[in-house]
């Protein structure tokens, strides 16, 4: 009887080290995410299931050109992916279909998106200076994306992470590296 008990509580060790160890993975380090819908076409397909880096921007500030997953500011239990197009203190013009930065410095250029589709141009005629902690984020199908164009800014609090790795489907498997 005593062996059995010695067994059972081996195994009961290795099962509660197990969920430590992924519940600790999961809330720090990584997140799995389905992707829903077609603001992000063609780099981001619905279906896509990505990996998320939670812990790259607890080091360090989101860069230009990443694509995030962040909780949508008027409802924090969705979840949004977008490509972070303006940093905090820049301001973002849109007009005539091309994005301008003005960033901190007074240095103003139009975004290169190589990521966006050839020939498509980015709707709105749009102005906006961003604060402290703000984010200026759009879907890389501009014509059929819900984003900063309509809500406004993303504070830097909604950011959940980095999209790293696109694991299914298996044949457009790959790691992103911005």
């Amino acid at each position: 009887m005593k062996s059995f008990l010695l067994a059972l509580w081996e195994v009961l060790e290795v099962v509660l080290v197990a969920v430590a160890t992924v519940f600790f993975i999961r809330a720090f380090l990584i997140q799995p995410f389905l992707v829903s819908g077609a603001s992000m076409e063609p780099n981001f397909g619905s279906g896509n299931y990505l990996i998320i880096d939670e812990l790259t921007y607890q080091l360090r500030e989101p860069k230009r050109g990443e694509v995030v997953v962040f909780r949508y500011p008027e409802n924090p239990s969705v979840y949004y992916i977008k490509r972070i197009v303006g940093l905090p203190g820049e301001e973002i013009r849109i007009q005539k279909g091309l994005v301008e930065v003005k960033e901190k410095s007074g240095n103003k250029f139009t975004l290169e998106e190589n990521y966006l589709t050839a020939g498509l141009k980015t709707s709105g005629n749009i102005s906006k200076a961003l604060g402290l902690n703000e984010y200026f984020v759009m879907g890389d199908n501009r014509n059929f994306s819900f984003d900063s164009r309509s809500w406004g800014p993303l504070d830097k609090k909604f950011i959940i992470g980095l999209a790293r790795l696109r694991l299914w489907p298996i044949t457009e498997a790959r790691a992103f590296s911005y």
